[in-house]
């Protein structure tokens, strides 16, 4: 029996126990109810009449890396639609306020052979491009098996995840062989794709490079702006469990310093706020929450940004940010992406660990707009030097604004990479009767 045909079955058999932990997921807020069909491959709407490009992203940064994509492939082709599919309810949330017309979302399947099925005969794109990392087998080959042209998009191999896949050589291979174009975000991830199997991989660098920059309501970007006044501000953006702790363990050194430091501190995951804002309390440290509606007071230490789709308003008062998911130990996250706030001139810091993103940290770095913290200490000690200094601050920001700007063409190269595949979907040349 082939992998395949095992992992088949085996995710036939696990059928309840899926049911059961999306009905858990559901529970904590991580599905949707209403959406519960979606998940199993049954759509709320028609297919459109015209082509369709399918675009499947993970979560939250790989959907809204794909905005810019959307908006090519929607003017490139006048008469096409765009389904793009994702997993998590933030991402949904998110994309329904971002998706352009003629675009619209869909939860992904799970997995199983049904789901998959139903999925792919209601659907039929013309075209499937997938962004990352996130294969799943069943979905992987169905596609295939159906002849849709396949692209693997600004696609990562990390070190690590290669010397894992290395075991399953037959898995992983068949995997990326489906995929007529692989497409990653740069030269050391196209090299660990090839050596796993990819069809010639490439890179034009990291599509998320060509995103605009977050939008941010001028209404409600004035009225913190002014609750702030001219207190010294830094924002910890995009945390993590176990970053929260060094975070506050640097406002308490920063604050002897600056007692009236205000730190703006943004979760990955906002509904990890109730846990954040106790640790915090626990520390002494007065707290108010966005999502409660909980002003800024003089005596407020941390502001906790725990909404969704508002990162645009944070990225522009804090001046300072700390990108996360990359103070935790070597392997753990691997960082997040540092182009979002050096598009809005923030001087970027970041942990030791962004693997994820370190074509684009190396960028910011040799421009002098980023500078890399290990621990509390030396994030207090690098907040505190910005602070003090702000002529560096603001060249800071302003270097990492330039760098990042300048690699905003990357969608022009993935455009042209894809331009085999989309000649296909263009509408047919009226022919002309002869004179």
């Amino acid at each position: 029996m082939s992998w395949l045909a095992a992992y088949r079955l085996a995710t036939r058999a696990a059928l309840p126990v899926v049911k059961l932990f999306l009905a858990r997921r559901a529970r904590r807020g991580k599905e949707d109810p209403a959406r519960r069909d979606e998940r199993f491959g049954r759509a709320a709407k028609p297919r459109p009449a015209g082509p369709l490009i399918w675009a499947h992203a993970a979560s939250v940064g790989e959907s809204l890396s794909l905005l810019p994509l959307i908006d090519r492939l929607l003017d490139r082709l006048p008469t096409a639609e765009v389904l793009v599919t994702s997993g998590t309810v933030t991402s949904a949330s998110l994309l329904a306020q971002r998706l352009p017309a003629r675009a619209f979302h869909h939860y992904v399947p799970i997995d199983h052979p049904d789901a998959v099925e139903g999925f792919l005969s209601h659907w039929r794109p013309d075209l499937a491009i997938w962004v990352e990392s996130e294969l799943w087998p069943n979905l992987v080959a169905g596609t295939r098996r159906r002849g849709v042209p396949m692209v693997l998009l600004n696609a990562k191999m990390s070190e690590r995840s290669m010397r894992g896949w290395q075991r399953f050589p037959g898995m992983i291979g068949h995997l990326l062989g489906c995929f007529d174009l692989v497409l990653a975000q740069d030269a050391a991830q196209a090299a660990r794709l090839n050596r796993l199997g990819a069809r010639a991989a490439v890179t034009v660098g990291d599509l998320k490079s060509s995103a605009a920059p977050l939008p941010a309501d001028p209404a409600e970007l004035a009225a913190l702006a002014r609750a702030i006044g001219d207190r010294p501000v830094w924002l910890a953006a995009q945390t993590h469990e176990g970053e929260e702790t060094i975070v506050a363990e640097a406002h308490g050194i920063l604050a002897a310093r600056h007692p009236d430091l205000l730190t703006l501190l943004a979760p990955r995951h906002p509904s990890r706020a109730p846990a954040i804002a106790a640790l915090l309390a626990a520390r002494g440290l007065s707290v108010a929450s966005r999502s409660a509606g909980e002003p800024i007071q003089p005596a407020t230490a941390v502001y906790l940004a725990d909404t969704l789709g508002e990162m645009g308003l944070f990225y522009r008062l804090g001046g300072i940010v700390l990108v996360a998911g990359s103070l935790l130990p070597p392997g753990t996250l691997g960082g997040h992406n540092p182009i979002e706030p050096a598009l809005l001139g923030a001087a970027i810091l970041h942990g030791p660990d962004m693997v994820n993103c370190a074509a684009n940290a190396a960028v910011l770095h040799a421009a002098g707009a980023a500078l890399e913290v290990a621990d509390a200490a030396s994030l207090a000690a690098t907040v505190a030097a910005l602070l003090d200094k702000p002529a560096r601050r603001t060249a800071m920001g302003l270097a990492a604004r330039t760098a990042a700007e300048a690699q905003s063409g990357v969608v022009d190269g993935v455009m042209a990479r894809l331009e085999p595949l989309i000649v296909p979907l263009q509408p047919a040349e009226p022919r002309h009767a002869s004179a």
